[in-house]
């Protein structure tokens, strides 16, 4: 069995207290009961904290300091077969070596993931 899949989205906005991302719903991350799949949303919710935990720095290949993600915990609230995702990540915990944030991603108003992922700075 083949599966192929695509994954598109935009960091529209971050600061020191929050990371705002956007992803068009596409046919590229729908399961085959045509909502979008779980695992394009945690990758969602994962990159848009790693953007925050990142600050004003852009991810390169081998970087030091690239926050590693070593834990991840989700609800996943509901589902949408069209429109756009808002990620919107924030921190729990912002430490030196080890960051905590909460990232709720949201189809209009609902919410449709409560996501919590801790990141280690790598050496």
């Amino acid at each position: 069995m083949d599966i192929e899949g695509r994954i598109a989205f935009s960091v529209v906005s971050r600061s020191e207290q929050d990371a705002v991302a956007e992803m068009p719903v596409q046919a590229g991350i729908l399961n085959p009961f045509g909502t979008v799949h779980a695992g394009a949303m945690l990758w969602f919710a994962d990159v848009t904290a790693t953007a925050l935990v990142l600050g004003g720095q852009n991810a390169t290949e081998g970087m030091k300091g690239f926050p590693l993600a070593i834990n991840l915990n989700a609800n996943l609230l509901g589902n949408q077969r069209d429109g756009v995702l808002r990620a919107v990540s924030t921190f729990v915990r912002k430490g030196r070596s080890v960051s905590v944030v909460r990232t709720a991603v949201y189809g209009g108003e609902r919410l449709l993931a409560d996501v919590t992922t801790s990141h280690v700075l790598s050496g």
